[in-house]
């Protein structure tokens, strides 16, 4: 069983099991048969002793000849273990150049869920050939291995869908990921900068950068509740309903509750999703950020030493209530002031202590940041990397900060 317990290839465990029986009683020929998603008489031929060319039933079913009737097909479809001590096979049997030239045979069913779809046949040239008082041992370690090869298959089945998923996911990741900005726009006065990083493949954060004419920007940053292909699906509804907005873009208030409208009334009633969104549009004229909150946590804000939250009027999340209705702040700034919008998968990372890297941690690296906002950046991710002892993230990563010249 050792040896059996190392196979990872169903094939292998079919020509173990084969090596095996043959120590227990010579066997002269060896014919394995199924009928599974067949109809009676039918019946396929899924391994011959006989046979020169090493057939994978599993992987070529289209080599397996399907046969009708005859012995093999009453000895299956009764779905009883059998021995026959004086097999006499008619030429004219469909099983026959299986079976010729053989005067004893044992047949023994494996099942599945009650009923023996597949059936193993033993045979010698001799009569009588096969001792009685050992079948029920054979019958038991025949089924042994026949579970242990149809695990096998199963596992393979398994993996196959699984790497199908994963394609698919990274194909989805590869769309979402096209949806952010390639490049984030030059904002007189401002040093932008980005970071974004999935927990799967695919994932649920957005940032968008808006310009709008007239030296002011549009800044987006919103996170979609759940994680892989159903919240990246969202965040591309998200972006395009974002995008598809018609009216005064520098009110990120009616922004937000045009999202909200869409969302509630056409994607998310009655799903129990939603969206969390923070977006703000920056004068670069006046050097004012006029901003609004859905539910999303509020950026961090720098002034000098002193680092604070950026609060303003915050309503519940985007798609909830199509009657939610959102409200705009204004900040006015200066040069030096630093901001960070980000997602709660870096302020909710945890420490193998199970201790929450929180908003604290990303003011410690705001408050002592004095270069560029990449390197702002930078410094935040490596904190709560560092802080979570490097392990995978297991919610989405967003930044998207900004500082004023």
């Amino acid at each position: 069983m050792r040896a059996v317990s190392l196979i990872k290839d169903p094939q292998d465990v079919v020509r173990e099991y084969a090596k095996r029986m043959r120590w227990f009683f010579p066997t002269d020929a060896l014919v394995s048969f199924s009928r599974r998603g067949l109809e009676k008489p039918f019946y396929r031929i899924t391994r011959s002793s006989a046979w020169t060319d090493d057939v994978n039933p599993w992987k070529q079913p289209e080599r397996l000849p399907l046969l009708r009737g005859g012995i093999l097909a009453d000895l299956i479809y009764s779905e009883y273990p059998t021995i026959i001590d004086d097999l006499q096979p008619d030429p004219g049997d469909p099983a026959f150049e299986y079976l010729k030239g053989h005067r004893s045979l044992m047949a023994i069913p494996h099942f599945h869920e009650g009923h023996a779809l597949n059936m193993v046949a033993f045979m010698r040239r001799e009569p009588n050939a096969f001792p009685k008082e050992s079948f029920h041992d054979n019958i038991l370690s025949s089924n042994l291995f026949g579970r242990a090869t149809y695990n096998l298959v199963l596992s393979e089945q398994l993996k196959a869908a699984y790497d199908a998923l994963d394609r698919e996911m990274m194909i989805v990741g590869e769309i979402q990921r096209s949806l952010l900005p390639p490049k984030l726009p030059d904002i007189p006065g401002v040093e932008l900068a980005a970071h974004y990083q999935t927990s799967k493949r695919a994932g649920g954060d957005y940032y968008d950068v808006f310009p709008l004419g007239s030296g002011t920007f549009g800044l987006l940053i919103a996170d979609v509740s759940g994680h892989g292909t159903p919240a990246a699906v969202l965040m591309a509804i998200t972006h395009a309903i974002a995008h598809s907005f018609a009216g005064e873009a520098h009110c990120p208030g009616e922004v937000l509750s045009y999202i909200n409208r869409r969302l509630a009334d056409h994607y998310l009633a009655g799903s129990g999703n939603f969206v969390t969104a923070f977006y703000a549009v920056y004068d670069s004229s006046t050097r004012t950020l006029a901003h609004a909150n859905a539910g999303h946590p509020p950026p961090r804000f720098r002034r000098g030493t002193l680092v604070s939250s950026i609060d303003g009027n915050s309503g519940i999340p985007l798609g909830i209530s199509s009657d939610e209705t959102y409200h705009a702040a204004t900040l006015a700034l200066a040069p030096g002031d630093r901001i960070v919008l980000y997602t709660d998968g870096l302020s909710e990372a945890f420490s193998p202590q199970g201790r929450m890297f929180g908003t604290m941690g990303l003011d410690r690296i705001l408050a002592t940041s004095e270069g560029r906002v990449q390197d702002l950046n930078d410094d935040i991710i490596g904190a709560v990397g560092a802080w979570s002892n490097d392990q995978p993230p297991t919610d989405d990563r967003t930044l998207l900060s900004l500082r004023v010249h």
